[in-house]
């Protein structure tokens, strides 16, 4: 999928065959803004207005126009795991969040097998990098069952999650 961007905003570069025009939508935010344009050459045009005017809408109605990812979100893992990331924090003298950060960086961005790895082939991935963030624990924090619980990943709609 093509991505547009502009002020820190980033919108889908769609092709509907059916209707014979270009559309997307602005992504990350809860508000639902869309535009369309007759080619590809003018759908960037028409990408830029819609920010412009979601950012006018909401000056008028005074209220602040939404951010899109702001860094923040919720991660629901076992008591197990939050354990041992926690004590591995503190060992390495670091915040959770900063591990965490660290664990998304190198899953997200360092490891060339998740750049362009889909479906089975990035689960695959996902479960020998969680298998290595998990070995780099101290002997003393992990066990085999430890380990082996959280090798084991599904893929849903929603993305890959751990399985209990």
């Amino acid at each position: 999928m093509n991505i547009l961007k502009f002020k820190g905003y980033e919108g889908t570069a769609e092709l509907d065959m059916d209707e014979g025009i270009c559309r997307g939508k602005i992504l990350f935010i809860n508000d639902l803004i869309t535009y369309q344009s007759d080619s590809p050459k003018t759908l960037q045009h028409e990408f830029e207005a819609a920010v412009e005017d979601y950012l006018e809408t909401c000056a008028d109605l005074d209220r602040s126009p939404q951010k899109p990812l702001k860094g923040q979100f919720n991660v629901r893992i076992s008591p197990e795991l939050h354990k041992a990331a926690t004590v591995k924090a503190m060992n390495d003298d670091t915040s959770l969040n900063d591990i965490v950060g660290k664990a998304i960086d190198s899953f997200v961005n360092t490891n060339p097998k998740f750049r362009q790895a889909e479906g089975s082939e990035f689960v695959s991935a996902f479960k020998t990098e969680i298998g290595e963030l998990l070995y780099s624990l101290k002997k003393e924090d992990r066990t085999k069952e430890h380990y082996e619980r959280y090798l084991e990943v599904s893929s849903k709609k929603e993305g890959v999650r751990y399985v209990h």
